[in-house]
């Protein structure tokens, strides 16, 4: 019996599992080189259920319903491979994710690598692919617990320890724990350089906090850790990007869209397409000109929306559609997830979660595009405590928060938007976009001394994140 390089035992040639290995060090850098390793893993023994289970864990996580169908195929080998032989414990724990991932039940996947991971707290595979899931369904507490109830039985001088620690800073972040993400997301970066997850939670928790010009220098000092050679490259760019708009840098952050989040040489990649939305979307609340930006990122959400199979893509294609003037399109979202709510499966995350929360929000966003910002405003109101729901992290969902503030603000609103105003200030009070909102709201209410004071108070803020651009 062969095992892996956590001591796992592996049924598989030699080759095959040398190859799986190496996808696992690619994985936790997110890399491209991970496809390459486990598709030629998988070449050297068409046999090995570890290969199969990796290479349909990988298009299950793009979120992208064409993607994630070529999981099924990954089972049907695994099956055939299960009629020659009896499975271990720990790939037929595997195979039972991948089934309840491919059939749309991305919650009861998670769980079963709550199990799997108690029984084999040292799978790395296991816990990077639950914690992505945990990210994926809004799971801020499993994001930080899953990390936290294996790490115990890892020693420190494995050398993937450090990437632990990434994900647990993450996980530390989304839960609001700023001081803990910062000290054990740093003490990752200071273990792998390359850990651009690590750089992530650190970049995240920066921004959570308003400390702009801490994030520059975080992302720039690094700039040749992130910026190339990942996955993860046009996230972390879109962090950049967000420090910039807080920096009142709107030609900056454009550059950055148009340099890396969506180009001509961009392809359809769900995860790469919310973020250009999400940043193109902000800069549009604010009327800044994008000139045609959002026709290209609507063709491309229209090219590759699945409605109903990942409610977080369906509102990210509704902001494309209705900012590009293409209101058909997104009434016929609209129409369509009402018929995924209508026929829902509790089993099936997706159409689930489009009934509870996406379709509601995905209403709002086309209510604010014609005006009815009262409308928007009671659609957002009715599920903002449950907009977790709806995957991705606190910051790519401010984007929700956002307009529901635009939109109390276009409606007159104003108890209403100054009271979301001041939630915002109790967490991050250096935010110049929140400043700037103050000042906005105040002045629609008479008080020229408010607005004045808070205007003034973006403005310096605003200057002092200038100060750190390099």
């Amino acid at each position: 019996m062969v095992r892996d390089q956590h001591g796992l035992e592996v049924q598989g040639s030699k080759d095959a599992v040398g190859g799986y290995d190496r996808a696992l060090e690619h994985l936790v850098r997110f890399q491209i080189e991970m496809v390459h390793e486990i598709t030629a893993a998988i070449e050297a023994d068409p046999t090995f259920v570890m290969g199969r289970v990796f290479g349909a864990y990988l298009a299950l996580m793009s979120t992208d319903g064409a993607d994630a169908s070529s999981a099924t195929g990954a089972l049907d080998a695994i099956r055939d491979r299960a009629e020659g032989a009896a499975l271990l414990p720990r790939e037929r724990a595997h195979v039972a994710v991948v089934e309840a991932w491919a059939a749309g039940d991305m919650l009861a996947a998670g769980r079963h690598l709550d199990d799997l991971t108690l029984e084999f707290p040292t799978d790395l595979l296991a816990i990077m692919v639950g914690h992505q899931i945990d990210f994926f369904t809004g799971s801020a507490v499993n994001l930080q617990n899953r990390v936290s109830r294996a790490i115990s039985f890892w020693d420190p001088a494995d050398p993937h320890f450090g990437y632990l620690l990434g994900m647990q800073a993450f996980g530390f972040e989304e839960c609001n724990r700023y001081d803990l993400s910062l000290a054990v997301g740093q003490r990752a970066v200071s273990e792998h350089p390359d850990d651009v997850w690590a750089i992530h939670a650190v970049t995240h928790t920066y921004e959570m906090q308003g400390r702009v010009p801490e994030g520059l220098d975080f992302l720039q000092a690094r700039e040749s850790d992130w910026s190339t050679g990942n996955f993860l490259n046009v996230h972390n760019s879109w962090h950049y990007a967000l420090f910039l708009l807080e920096a009142n840098d709107t030609a900056g952050a454009l550059a950055v869209y148009d340099r890396v989040l969506h180009h001509d040489g961009s392809e359809d990649v769900a995860l790469e397409l919310l973020d250009a939305t999400g940043l193109l979307w902000r800069l549009s609340l604010e009327n800044a000109d994008v000139g045609d930006r959002w026709h290209a990122l609507s063709d491309a959400w229209q090219r590759s929306l699945v409605p109903g199979f990942y409610p977080f893509n369906d509102m990210h294609a509704a902001m494309a559609f209705v900012a590009a003037d293409q209101l058909d399109r997104a009434t016929e979202l609209v129409a369509n997830l009402e018929s995924v709510a209508r026929t829902s499966d509790p089993r099936v995350t997706g159409s689930a979660t489009t009934g509870s929360v996406g379709l509601p929000v995905c209403r709002s966003i086309v209510a604010f595009a014609e005006g009815r910002y009262d409308n928007a405003v009671e659609e957002l109101l009715a599920v903002r405590d449950r907009l977790f729901e709806l995957g991705g992290s606190h910051a790519q969902r401010d984007v929700l928060a956002r307009t529901l503030l635009e939109a109390a603000i276009r409606a007159r609103r104003n108890d209403l938007a100054r009271a979301l105003t001041g939630e915002r200030l109790a967490t991050r009070e250096t935010s110049t976009y929140t400043w700037a909102k103050q000042a906005q709201i105040t002045a629609a209410s008479g008080d020229d001394a408010g607005r004045a004071a808070a205007a003034a108070r973006s403005v310096a803020i605003a200057k002092t994140a200038r100060a750190a651009v390099t």
